[in-house]
């Protein structure tokens, strides 16, 4: 198949941050004296909205109640940001695609501060997205909504756009409006998962993804 728009995801596609994310979210449950829950718990969630994740997090607890709790304990530890490296060969892979044509745009679960600080101070490679959403300002995923709203945006019709991501929810969101999805294996979700979800095909990272899209790897 021909694409012309590349969707990525961000933590855990491009982003080498599902570490730190389940670190950080251990340390507000420790310090809000949530009830504790294991690793694997909190990584399953990564891809979702904060609010979609703490729902399913802590079913128990009224998620507004919970959402009040953890803004309050970003805002008392301001010092406890990170920016995750990209994964090694992403920043060549990007680049490559763009040279070679390709559009670019990003569909992620974070907030838009954290990526807007991502692109523009931390990685500098704003220049290479068209375009970008994030769920707090549109519908979580699995929800298609954020595509659609790209979508529209670029023109670009479902069959000539690819998802590119490393949780089932990515694929989900995109299968959902006809859009290819391809899957990455080294974020979250196993190769086996994402193939399951219905991933076209499951690289091992993005920096694979040029030879991919040229026919020279299966």
């Amino acid at each position: 198949m021909q694409f012309d728009l590349l969707i990525f995801d961000w933590d855990g596609t491009l982003a080498d941050s599902a570490g730190e994310i389940v670190s950080s979210m251990q340390i507000a449950i420790r310090d809000l004296n949530l009830p504790p829950r294991a690793d694997q718990q909190i990584a399953e969630l990564i891809g979702l909205g904060l609010a979609d994740g703490m729902q399913r997090l802590y079913p128990d607890i009224e998620t507004p109640v919970l959402m009040k709790m953890l803004m309050q304990h970003r805002r008392a530890n301001p010092t406890a940001i990170y920016i995750a490296p990209l994964f090694d060969g992403a920043a060549d892979a990007l680049h490559a695609l763009h040279t070679g044509g390709y559009r670019l745009a990003v569909a992620t679960g974070k907030p838009r501060a954290g990526l807007d600080g991502a692109l523009d101070v931390h990685h500098h490679i704003r220049p290479l997205f068209e375009t970008s959403r994030c769920a707090d300002e549109t519908a979580d995923k699995p929800h298609p909504r954020m595509l659609e709203e790209i979508l529209r945006e670029t023109g670009v019709a479902a069959e000539r756009a690819l998802m590119i991501g490393d949780t089932e929810y990515d694929v989900a969101m995109a299968r959902a409006l006809g859009v290819p999805a391809l899957g990455v294996s080294c974020g979250v979700h196993a190769p086996e998962r994402l193939q399951r979800a219905g991933a076209a095909a499951v690289l091992p990272h993005v920096g694979h993804l040029p030879d991919w899209l040229n026919g020279l790897m299966r």
